[in-house]
């Protein structure tokens, strides 16, 4: 029998969660962000769940050949352009649209031959101080696009640094609306925490959700993902592969991180680091036995992890355990971003980290596993 982990994507809840976005987007068109591997869900996994969107929005060639390989025929955009020349060849095949955010990008524009005209998106730095023209520069660049044989329409877009937290957005969207205010286009402002969090002030033509569609709060902590009325599209389980009973005094794995003060019953489960959960975990950390809360103690090893069963009497061997998601016994449901917070990380990492060991249910074709 295989070893017993198992990552399940919940395709109602991707559906569900990007109805959630059009809710607050309005009459705003939904990019489906699918970018690294749909935040480590696999893009085949995700694509009948998320093929609602008006279009897919990704990082490199090779997704989006896999989203056309799906049967997609509408919109997909290259969030970070292209990265050498020849890449426009591809974009002019696959009719691929395309972000432009520095000089060098318009240069092979320029130098590129073909017949049919590319759409992209022209790209501000507002703030993030990543990609992207300054407001300074951004008319000029404009100006740059919009005299090329090889561009048809332009349209524009920034990226906000703060949608999550105090500061807010309201200086970025200044300093767009004030640079691109008399150049036509498309405009695209919103990331999933400002379609959630400022919808009134970044109405848009197009907006650019990622890990909300994931389930994650892209605020978290100072809302939950019950607070914007996610639900979970990935569930990390496995099952108790041992039992233990600890006597005071005890001590449980690597360093004797952790001593018993009491009589102790402990479960051990089928996960490690080398699984994708992250080792900074350590005591404390929630976990779900049969749908139950309890928490992780001592420390992760490479293949396990040891948790509390004091809230879980009748677990035993094979009983099921939820790193994160929904537990398939009962339904109750572990957020993700608890577990990243006790690991001093972001949900986004957790999803992304799941190791290629680990099988995903139900089976699908996916190139990157």
């Amino acid at each position: 029998m295989p070893r017993p982990i198992l990552a399940t994507v919940h395709t109602d809840a991707l559906r569900h969660n990007l109805e959630r976005v059009r809710r607050n987007a309005l009459d705003s068109r939904v990019w489906a962000v699918v970018k690294a591997n749909a935040y480590g869900h696999g893009i085949e996994r995700v694509y009948e769940g998320l093929r609602g969107a008006d279009g897919f929005a990704l990082l490199d060639l090779a997704e989006a050949q896999r989203v056309r390989a799906l049967g997609w025929r509408g919109p997909v955009l290259l969030l970070e352009g292209v990265f050498e020349a020849r890449d426009l060849e591809l974009c002019s095949r696959l009719d691929l649209w395309h972000t432009v955010h520095c000089d060098e990008q318009i240069d092979m524009l320029a130098a590129h031959k073909t017949l049919q005209p590319h759409r992209v998106f022209l790209k501000m730095n507002s703030g993030m101080n990543r990609l992207g023209f300054t407001p300074e520069r951004f008319a000029a660049a404009w100006t740059r696009l919009n005299a090329l044989t090889q561009v048809d329409e332009i349209s524009l877009m920034t990226h906000f640094s703060d949608a999550d937290g105090e500061r807010g957005i309201a200086h970025q969207v200044e300093a767009f609306e004030r640079a691109a205010r008399d150049l036509p286009g498309e405009r695209s402002i919103a990331n999933s925490a400002a379609t959630l969090r400022h919808a009134d002030s970044t109405r848009a033509d197009w907006v650019r959700p990622g890990i909300v569609l994931y389930g994650s709060a892209p605020d978290f902590p100072a809302n939950d993902a019950a607070h914007w009325q996610l639900q979970p599209t990935m569930s990390l389980s496995t099952r108790l592969i041992g039992v233990q009973t600890l006597q005071p005094g005890d001590t449980i794995g690597y360093g004797s991180r952790f001593t018993a003060d009491a009589p102790l019953r402990i479960g051990i489960a089928a996960v490690g680091y080398a699984d994708g959960y992250p080792r900074h975990c350590d005591t404390g950390t929630p976990v779900l036995v049969n749908g139950v809360r309890t928490r992780m103690v001592g420390r992760v090893s490479m293949d396990m992890i040891t948790v509390d069963l004091t809230p879980v009497p009748d677990a035993k061997f094979g009983s099921e355990v939820t790193l994160w998601g929904r537990s398939a016994g009962n339904g109750a449901v572990l957020p993700i971003d608890e577990v990243a917070r006790a690991a001093g990380t972001v949900g986004y990492e957790l999803m992304c980290a799941v190791a290629q060991r680990v099988p995903f249910a139900p089976e699908a074709v996916d190139h990157d596993r």
